[in-house]
């Protein structure tokens, strides 16, 4: 994993989704070239995207001069591509003074305060007048890594490996997905954390990257939002209907739309998906299920809380 490749992919402006989710996948799987071969079938499962669209968005993206077939080969028939445009850390190291400066006697010093930062030789060791493992605020040397490349200005959120969830990316999937959302009272409620708590184990087993992630939890919550949380969702359920509603059976366009939503429903995904299980194939099963009158019946109020107004016809067996 490149990390400075997964900043530049979050930084490049692309058209849609489809073409972000590919070129965060690929970014994601680059090395320290920044080249990269994950297979088709990898990157379906990182975004959920079908074949077809893959291979479409890879073409959209060499023709932006995103990223570039370089002609090699690996494994079964997998092709290497290049990304283009993204500079390393050690690349930038020498026209970046702000970050500190190397001496001859390799101690890294910083123009503003003239105030010890660290030491380092050109080659990156530790000199006589300073070691690689100093704790003052503002070393570029970590123990805890191993690494003696990264750069002062990094934020918290990506030094911490282990912990996926960047609020800052959140809040931007979520404001695309939905500029009427309000983020900070989300993030704020009571409900939030059992949602996330929800999210993470729905997804334990299925190897996603941080990114992706993020791009799912955004919407795992704004559907948590308005199917459970809202008050204009309460309201609705709290109306008395004027008039009984008939009792119908579902059509085949209700069943397909109705078994998506439930699909991204936490309540219904925490109760009925099995492990491991993404949300087309979860979809596919709901879909079967109501087709059956009596199993609609039994998921009558979920169904209400994705849409669906009126009685379904059948008995709860």
């Amino acid at each position: 994993m490149s990390l400075d490749a997964t900043n530049w992919a979050w930084r490049t402006v692309v058209d849609g989704a489809s073409q972000k989710l590919v070129l965060l996948s690929l970014a994601d799987r680059a090395g320290e070239d920044h080249k990269c071969f994950p297979s088709l079938k990898r990157l379906a499962k990182d975004t959920t995207l079908n074949r077809k669209t893959i291979i479409k968005v890879l073409d959209e993206l060499e023709h932006k001069k995103l990223i570039k077939f370089t002609g090699e080969i690996r494994g079964n028939g997998v092709k290497v591509y290049q990304l283009i445009g993204v500079f390393g850390r050690e690349e930038d190291r020498i026209s970046c003074t702000k970050k500190g400066t190397g001496s001859e006697s390799g101690t890294a010093t910083n123009e503003a305060s003239n105030t010890n930062l660290g030491t380092g030789s050109n080659s990156g060791t530790s000199t006589t007048i300073g070691t690689g493992s100093s704790t003052n605020n503002g070393t570029e040397t970590s123990t805890n890594f191993g690494t003696q490349n990264l750069p002062m200005n990094l934020s918290i959120e990506s030094k911490n490996i282990k912990a996926w969830l960047c609020f800052k990316k959140l809040r931007e999937e979520m404001h695309l997905a939905d500029e009427s959302i309000d983020f900070e009272t989300i993030m704020k409620s009571n409900w939030a954390n059992r949602e996330k708590r929800a999210f993470e184990i729905y997804n334990a087993e299925k190897n996603l990257c941080d990114d992706l992630m993020i791009y799912h939890f955004a919407d795992w919550l704004i559907n948590a939002y308005r199917n459970k949380y809202s008050n204009t969702h309460h309201s609705n359920a709290a109306k008395p209907n004027g008039s009984s509603a008939q009792a119908r059976h579902l059509s085949e366009k209700q069943i397909q739309m109705f078994a998506q939503k439930l699909s991204h429903h936490s309540d219904f995904i925490s109760r009925f998906s099995e492990p491991g299980e993404s949300y087309d194939k979860l979809a596919t099963r709901i879909a079967v299920k109501l087709e059956d009158p009596a199993q609609a019946k039994k998921w009558e109020s979920y169904l209400k809380q994705v849409g669906f107004e009126g009685v379904i016809l059948g008995d709860i067996a």
